[in-house]
């Protein structure tokens, strides 16, 4: 039987492990990719570092997975062997329940989610629902492709629910915010960016994607903002962004985990500003912006490490030494 090899997390906290497996046959429904890219996430580092609860251990994490289809399990019509496409976290919906039906899947109430309640991208071939592969041209980068199918995705449900005003705060200027400044300035937006205080190097790469200004997260910006977005999973980045947004702004909490939020005075929040979270993606937000990212011009600031090297690329993420995203390549 032919093998494959995974980078396996078998027990949370600790290290990932390379295995040999058999490559699975594709079930009802589903495809076999063999992967040629798969992104380095920050929920990723959550999954592995046990501040998501209850993974599908043994598990192979990543979520940000460019291949090409290897099979077809029985069923299948929507996608050829071949053919190239793009695997996200949401990877698997029940289709009936309230939010399905109301078109929201993203809240799904019985979801699967990849890399994390089944096997994802950290290897050189997975199964994904054909239904949640998304078609990329046949000629794409892989690893220039993959940071855009959860950075991306998940950057561009929370602009959007950011709303239209002109002045924009990112705050932590990792994978996500790097595509999202891109979009924003070709909108014509402002673009205000937020780092770890005394990260000049961090501060200089938000203004070289044409950011309007970039300094530390305890500074102010040079205006009022319409909408924060919060992309840092640092709860007391919370009120700080709340005291810099206009009244009837909005900040936006993008991650899936987030350390506490402190307590804040509730003048902080009077004059109708709000505090919303972003979950997960749909299927709709991903065939949207897979199409505007081009005309954009998006262009991702990418580090390739081997698959073996998987534990030092969340290693990197994890202590901020990252610009732009991590990318696996089997």
């Amino acid at each position: 039987m032919p093998a494959m090899h995974a980078m396996v997390l078998e027990r949370p906290r600790a290290p990932l492990i390379m295995r040999e497996r058999p490559v699975p046959a594709p079930g009802s429904g589903e495809v076999l990719i063999e992967i040629a890219a798969c992104g380095v996430c920050r929920t990723d580092l959550h999954v592995v570092d046990g501040e998501l609860p209850d993974p599908a251990l043994p598990l192979v994490p990543g979520h940000e997975i460019v291949g090409r289809v290897a099979a077809l399990g029985p069923g299948v019509t929507s996608h050829a062997v071949g053919a190239r496409v793009g695997v996200p976290w949401l990877g698997g919906t029940d289709g009936v329940c309230p939010y399905c039906r109301d078109g929201r899947e993203n809240l799904c109430d019985r979801p699967v989610f990849t890399g994390y309640t089944r096997d994802g991208g950290y290897a050189t071939h997975t199964l994904a629902d054909a239904r949640f592969c998304f078609p990329l041209p046949q000629d794409a980068d892989a690893v220039a492709r993959a940071p855009l199918l959860c950075a991306g995705l998940i950057g561009w449900r929370s602009y959007r629910m950011a709303g239209t005003g002109k002045s924009l705060g990112i705050y932590g200027f990792g994978a996500a915010a790097h595509i999202l400044c891109q979009v924003a300035v070709c909108q014509g937006r402002r673009v205000h960016a937020f780092t770890r205080p005394g990260d000049d190097a961090a501060q200089a790469f938000a203004r070289g994607l044409g950011a309007t200004s970039a300094g530390g997260s305890d500074a102010r910006p040079p205006e009022p903002l319409d909408a924060a977005i919060i992309f840092a999973p640092v709860g007391s980045l919370v009120p700080a962004a709340l005291a810099v947004v206009k009244k009837g702004g909005r900040v936006v909490c993008g991650g899936i985990h987030m350390s506490d939020i402190p307590s804040f005075p509730y003048r902080l929040l009077w004059e109708e500003r709000e505090i919303v979270s972003v979950a997960n993606l749909t299927r709709a937000d991903a065939h949207e912006f897979l199409a505007i990212a081009p005309r954009a011009g998006v262009k991702t600031e990418t580090v390739a490490y081997p698959l073996a090297q998987a534990n030092a690329a969340l290693a990197d993420l994890r202590e901020g030494r990252l610009q732009g995203a991590a990318v696996l390549v089997p």
